[in-house]
């Protein structure tokens, strides 16, 4: 009889229909209301993911998960409410990033990296009425830390080969991280209810991932590079990007199709696509990672802040020129409100924003000073949208004319993560906007920054600093910036959860921080 290995998670859904994933142990056909999906292969271990279609606008679809007709879930045993697919709008959608694998319990030790914010978040939803749930759950990279295995990832590696150590190398490798953190029972609920979206960032793959061309030649000369980059995009398209499509996208995704029309294993087939998608060809990549998601009157626009760099052309661009074109065509529409959804904050601590920008300048000068400027580029993480100063203008320039547009939203709102504080700003342009733009940060979900991140984010924010390093800037010739910013809540520390709750045209933002009693109100801002 086949067992279920993971999930279900619940990825897209519209008004209509809904797709879910799961991991089986073996090939097996799968079945969620009404819909039905052969696994397809790769290497030992078994994926699909069903289409159910049909549904109807606004109602709550009860499922269960079928494996050759035998129900596997939800089990008899489960204390959580039964699985249930949601075709109403958007109302509150729950956003963060960087969220670490709990390590083994020790007892009478708590996990070092305090508590899981999903976890308290799903807890509390297990005693609430549906219409309080999240109607979206979006996660914004650094969904398994690959460069940072838990001991016993790292003992279970080294039982399958001395080198290299504590790396994780080969499919069968990440998929043992994406095991050890959705296989969290409350997590586990949580993703089967919530429709999820999700973006990879560094540690999907590996630390400073794409940081720059320095950094790609540094790691090519690796041996066991090229298996792993492969291994990462592979399997990153199996367990989240194949999940971000809708079923019109999936009929339409060729390498889909061939996957499904295989019949035997694709772990090849696969690795061969994840080579070419990380190659960069006249200034561009093969493969296209962002997406966009329409929930009624809201739009959420995911931009590939990693894989889609350009490093090796004439200026470092965070995304290249075809695919901001993309963009910028699918931010434009009628709706309510624009989510852009980026791992990495596009307006930071204005201090920290002007360093990056006068690093990224140092950087390209010949010699010594620009070897030295890629050594603390590397070092200290420089690498968020000012440190690709031509693609955060371009942003801000998309940014402002939706927020001038004749059809303009009320709001336009950045989603992002990875920089381990959360914080709320808003954005001013030179020319009025219509709508109100704002930069929501909420990292980490579980994890925990070295005790320096506090101090130092705190003094990024101090206006007197901010005004140094723009002197710096002005006199190195970097251009004004193209939009101010001020802060409006933060910066604030520990495992927490972003939260959108939108009214129409209103909205609110709270971010909410897990603590020995349950989930804290940090901070709630009316947008």
């Amino acid at each position: 009889m086949a067992e279920l290995v993971l999930g279900p998670v619940l990825r897209h859904v519209d008004s209509t229909s809904a797709t879910v994933w799961v991991e089986t142990d073996v090939a097996c056909e799968v079945a969620v209301a009404g819909g039905r999906a052969e696994t397809f292969q790769v290497g030992e271990q078994h994926f699909a993911l069903v289409v159910v279609e049909g549904l109807a606008p606004g109602t709550t679809t009860p499922y269960d998960v079928r494996l050759d007709d035998e129900v596997v879930w939800p089990r008899p045993d489960s204390p959580y409410p039964p699985p249930v697919i949601r075709t109403g709008p958007v109302r509150r959608l729950m956003f963060g990033s960087c969220r670490a694998a709990k390590t083994e319990p020790v007892p009478g030790k708590p996990d070092k990296l305090g508590l899981d914010a999903l976890d308290a978040y799903a807890s509390r939803m297990v005693d609430q009425p549906r219409d309080k749930w999240p109607d979206a759950l979006v996660l914004l990279g650094d969904q398994v830390y690959a460069d940072e295995p838990t001991p016993r990832v790292t003992r279970w590696l080294a039982e399958r080969r001395p080198e290299p150590a504590g790396e994780v190398v080969s499919f069968r490798e990440y998929a043992e991280l994406y095991h050890e953190s959705w296989a969290d029972p409350e997590v586990r609920w949580l993703m089967s209810v919530a429709p999820t979206s999700m973006i990879f960032d560094d540690h999907d793959v590996r630390d400073d991932w794409n940081t720059s061309r320095t950094w790609r030649e540094q790691m090519a000369a690796k041996p066991w590079w090229p298996e792993r980059i492969r291994a990462g995009l592979a399997s990153y398209w199996v367990y989240q990007h194949l999940g971000n499509l809708s079923p019109d996208e999936l009929a339409r995704d060729e390498l889909y199709g061939k996957v499904r029309a295989s019949g035997g294993d694709v772990q090849g087939l696969l690795e061969d696509f994840a080579g070419q998608a990380d190659k960069e060809v006249d200034g561009g990549k093969s493969t296209r990672w962002s997406y966009r998601r329409d929930f009624g009157r809201v739009r959420l626009l995911v931009i590939d802040t990693r894989g889609g760099r350009i490093l090796s052309g004439p200026q470092r661009l965070m995304v290249g020129d075809r695919e901001f074109g993309w963009i910028e065509e699918n931010a434009q529409g009628d709706f309510d409100h624009l989510l852009v959804g980026s791992s990495l904050p596009w307006l930071m601590p204005h201090a920290l924003s002007h360093f990056q920008s006068l690093n990224e300048r140092m950087a390209g000068l010949p010699g010594w000073r620009g070897r030295l400027g890629e050594k603390v580029r590397q070092a200290w993480d420089l690498e968020h949208w000012p440190a690709f100063r031509g693609s955060f203008e371009r942003l801000a320039r998309l940014l402002g004319r939706i927020g001038r547009s004749d059809d303009a939203p009320a709001t336009v709102c950045v989603l992002s993560g990875d920089v381990h504080h959360s914080y709320a700003a808003r954005a001013a342009f030179e020319s009025p906007v219509a709508s109100k733009v704002y930069q929501l940060v909420c990292s980490p979900v579980h994890n925990e920054p070295p005790w320096v991140f506090r101090p130092a984010f705190r003094l990024a924010w101090s206006r007197p600093i901010a005004r140094v390093l723009r002197w710096w800037a002005d006199r190195r010739g970097i251009s004004p910036d193209p939009v101010a910013w001020r802060k409006l809540s933060g910066p604030h520390f520990g495992n927490s959860v972003g939260v959108l709750e939108i009214d129409g045209r209103d909205a609110r933002f709270r971010l909410e921080t897990a603590t020995a009693d349950g989930l804290r109100e940090a901070t709630s801002i009316a947008l």
